[in-house]
């Protein structure tokens, strides 16, 4: 590890130490066990040792080693196995599966940690005359498998991380335009914003493991999207180390200038090259901020509502509705209540029932609001009176609270469903506003009969959770009761069936956690063949010897089998 360079652990998600727990959520292990039939109380399996794992030494060269050296210092250049077996893979659930078995895949041989653009020039040029794989690593948090090598890759492997390359280097007040390095992670990237009275207003779930070069590499969006946009509505310029020669893009409000060359670096996953810094748009820290708690009688009346507040003129920086079992699983993830808290919640349920609300159908929603306070009450306001007009009913900010509290720790709960046998992962896409409710029935029917065929118990929920003017993000969740030998079998069947979903019902492969090799089977269906041949072409003349990050977006196996499947 590198001093300052937040690293993960090895076999799960996040910080060492950090993990989810049930014992102060008593309604919780009997949610999992009526969803699934599984009793998450039950003592588990340890993880193995570091110590267990058959970690294959590195084979970089002598004469590779020593021009990286020269280049950036012998203490960034880390050859030891924990490190190099940390960015081997992202943290998907096949990875996490995978590397708990044993099953390392091509580790990279080194890990390199550049501190200046010049450093990372260097890094790039000798990786590319000495016909290496060159990979950029952010905070490692990818889950669509674009932060390993190919399997079966014989070429020297060299995994680049960016974290000493943090800094907030320039705030342009006047434009509202910030200049920060790429290999910033999400905190730190806000806390010296907001020293000066900034922020850039994204906050995807993997804030605080994430960096800005990878939210640009996998055209993020943050809960936050409604208000301030995706990454590619936020990043204006950027700076980007390609073999032989750095591109430049100045940080300008709009162009006209052919097609656009910063379309082409967002989402291309370090197979254009290596992202250094980006100019993005920040704004003022706003007076006010609330999340508005709110109810509907269906999933289907709270997308309603939806459409029709961004529609509005309305500008909420978050609208967020979960279908009914969601909205179950955030409730009983929710503390044992207080006598006030209980006595209120009956109350709310009692006026459900009284408006003759199934109660295993409601969803719940969360929505936010910043600004001014007039303009937050204006706002109020105006959503108020939609949510009514669809039959819902607000319940105040103390759960929108919690919510806002907790929204970085939903993915240690992968790791504690994974320790008891439990497949857990998520699948997002974005379809226009006419579909929405139609896609997330058939996936929910789909995953069901998968789930049947299979003879394992499973189950599905979503949330919407980006609004566009003429369309939104669900957001799928899947868990699934397998403890045998055939998880990745059974995963990657489960994500098989929601991926050709996605394409079938008039949606996308990604909204928000790119292509990488996981999502790459579909991109014909997606973007049709002749855009997959655009982006070959595109990736073919800037890298023709496959040295940036090769095997990523484009797909060359079976069509909708992943090329890291055992069945492929």
């Amino acid at each position: 590890m590198i001093e300052g360079v937040k690293q993960q652990k090895w076999w799960g998600w996040g910080e060492e130490g950090l993990a989810y727990r049930y014992e102060d959520k008593p309604k919780f292990p009997g949610f999992v066990q009526k969803m699934v039939g599984v009793d998450i109380t039950r003592p588990v399996k340890l993880i193995p040792p570091f110590s267990s794992l058959d970690v294959p030494a590195s084979e970089l060269s002598d004469d590779l080693r020593a021009k990286f050296v020269d280049a950036i210092g012998e203490k960034y250049v880390q050859t030891d196995d924990e490190t190099r077996v940390v960015h081997a893979y992202g943290k998907g659930v096949r990875d996490l599966i995978r590397i708990r078995k044993g099953d390392l895949g091509r580790v990279p041989d080194v890990v390199l940690y550049p501190g200046t653009q010049e450093e990372v020039e260097a890094i790039v040029d000798a990786s590319v005359e000495a016909d290496a794989v060159l990979i950029p690593f952010g905070g490692g948090s990818n889950i669509v498998a674009a932060l390993e090598a190919e399997p079966g890759e014989t070429r020297q492997v060299i995994s680049v991380n960016l974290g000493r390359m943090s800094k907030v280097l320039e705030i342009d007040e006047t434009s509202g335009l910030a200049h920060i390095q790429a290999g910033v992670f999400g905190p730190d990237m806000e806390d010296q914003l907001q020293a000066r009275g900034w922020t850039m207003g994204h906050h995807p779930d993997s804030f605080v493991w994430s960096t800005l070069g990878g939210w640009i590499a996998t055209r993020s969006s943050g809960m936050q999207s409604d208000k301030y946009g995706d990454i590619a509505d936020i990043v204006r310029g950027l700076t980007m180390v390609m073999p032989g020669q750095v591109l430049q893009l100045r940080p300008l409000p709009s162009s006209s200038s052919g097609p656009s060359v910063r379309e082409m670096v967002l989402g291309s996953e370090g197979r254009l090259g290596v992202i250094t810094s980006a100019w993005v748009n920040v704004h003022r820290i706003p007076e006010v901020r609330e999340l508005q708690a709110y109810f509907f009688p269906t999933y289907e009346d709270g997308l309603k509502a939806c459409e029709q507040i961004v529609s509005s003129d309305a500008s909420v920086m978050m609208a967020r509705v979960s279908d009914p079992i969601e909205t179950q699983y955030i409730m009983a993830n929710g503390k044992k209540s207080g006598r006030v808290s209980s006595l209120a919640n009956k109350a709310i349920q009692k006026i459900m029932l009284q408006k003759g609300w199934d109660l295993e159908k409601i969803a719940m929603s969360f929505i936010g609001f910043e600004g001014s306070a007039n303009h937050v009450r204006y706002e109020k306001g105006l959503v108020g009176k939609i949510v009514k007009d669809n039959g819902g009913m607000g319940v105040g900010k103390g759960p929108g609270t919690l919510y806002d509290q907790k929204k970085y720790d939903t993915p240690y709960i992968r790791d504690f469903m994974l320790d008891r046998g439990l497949i857990c992962d998520v699948s997002e896409t974005t379809t226009p506003w006419k579909y929405a409710a139609e896609i997330h029935a058939k996936i929910v029917d789909r995953f069901a009969k998968a789930m049947d065929d299979l003879g394992v118990r499973g189950v599905v929920f979503c949330h919407l959770s980006h609004s566009y003017h003429s369309g939104a993000c669900q957001y799928f969740t899947f868990a699934i009761a397998d403890d045998s030998d055939n998880q990745e079998a059974t995963y990657d069947t489960a994500k098989r069936v929601i991926q050709q979903s996605f394409v079938d019902f008039h949606g996308t492969v990604s909204h928000h956690h790119g292509v990488g090799e996981e999502h790459s089977p579909w991109m014909d269906q997606d973007i049709s063949p002749a855009g997959v041949f655009i982006q070959r072409k595109l990736f073919e003349g800037v890298d023709p010897g496959r040295n940036l990050n090769p095997g990523k977006i484009i797909h060359d196996g079976e069509p909708g089998i992943s090329s890291n499947s055992k069945d492929a």
